[in-house]
């Protein structure tokens, strides 16, 4: 696996002493194995490349939010277990270079072993197979890249990691509408993605834009996921509405495509990611599991629906 870092040749800095991968090594904050090789020049970079296929996996969909804050990658892992746990083969790629979260919520710092095919293994944490930046770098080496390098990490993380046969491969993208989205749709067919927003009108606006960008890239909205929508009282169990009612549904409404369900908010679901057991593997039983099972149940119903369609369509 080979991640190049533009700019000085293997000169190391002083927070490039951390002990490598055996397949890896890391020189400035980039994780590089085997020979390197030139950056091609600009000309090569814009030019297309042929799509990863991962004929192995069924849907491959993307979590995207238009902006940070929203809990995208919160609702990424616990959807992901509660996918799993209906039955479904699940993997969760953390497409997130500068903040990779998922190996803290998924509780495990670990650096994945190496195939005689030379493919990373994913780590397994709730019966999830991961891969994360995160696990090759230290949590407190910055990773500082710019597109080319970010392109380059994204296409090596599907196409030489040994994901297997799976039903979904969940990506959980970094916040906006930026180079990783761009790099993923022109990599490999995506099935579709899944917006991730909260009910004030300022992540209601970027939703807006997040939808814009995959139509613009001919990438199918799954649906949209309202996180944060409303207090659950752990002692009466009434609901409150913290921000405002319903702002997640009528965009889904205005846009046309499927409301997937409302996340309550509360404060054992970020304790339970911080403590790398997420809710839904934590407290299967809590209301906040209940809602994130729903919403993984809506996405089913939706991907099946889409298939039917499709055969329609092609008879």
């Amino acid at each position: 696996m080979k991640f190049l870092k533009k700019g000085e040749k293997n000169k190391e800095t002083p927070n490039s002493t951390t002990q490598s991968h055996p397949q890896l090594k890391v020189i400035s904050g980039s994780e590089v194995s085997g020979k390197r090789t030139q950056q091609p020049n600009p000309q090569q970079q814009q030019a297309p490349q042929q799509n990863i296929t991962l004929p192995n996996i069924k849907y491959k969909i993307a979590v995207a939010s238009g902006k940070g804050g929203v809990g995208k990658s919160t609702v990424a892992t616990n959807l992901a277990i509660s996918l799993a746990k209906i039955g479904a083969a699940v993997g969760l790629m953390d497409a997130d270079a500068y903040g990779p979260s998922i190996p803290t919520m998924m509780g495990i710092q670990d650096k994945p072993l190496t195939s005689p095919e030379r493919k990373l293994i994913p780590l397994v944490r709730h019966d999830i197979k991961l891969m994360s930046i995160g696990f090759m770098v230290p949590e407190e080496q910055a990773m500082i890249w710019r597109g080319p390098m970010l392109h380059s990490a994204i296409r090596q993380f599907l196409s030489d990691v040994d994901w297997g046969e799976l039903d979904y491969l969940i990506i959980d993208l970094p916040p906006g509408t930026g180079d990783v989205a761009l790099t993923l749709t022109q990599a490999i067919p995506l099935t579709g993605a899944v917006i991730v927003t909260t009910p004030q009108d300022v992540a209601l606006a970027d939703v807006r834009r997040g939808v814009a960008m995959f139509e613009r890239l001919g990438v199918p909205i799954l649906g949209i996921i309202e996180n944060m929508s409303y207090f659950l009282c752990p002692h009466c169990n009434e609901k409150t509405e913290i921000f405002r009612a319903d702002g997640g549904k009528n965009t889904s409404e205005r846009f046309g495509v499927a409301f997937l369900g409302e996340i309550p908010l509360d404060a054992e679901v970020c304790t339970a990611g911080d403590l790398g057991v997420p809710i839904v593997a934590g407290h299967p039983a809590s209301p906040q599991s209940a809602a994130f099972g729903a919403v993984a149940n809506e996405l089913n119903t939706v991907l099946q629906e889409s298939a039917e369609e499709d055969e329609l369509t092609i008879l």
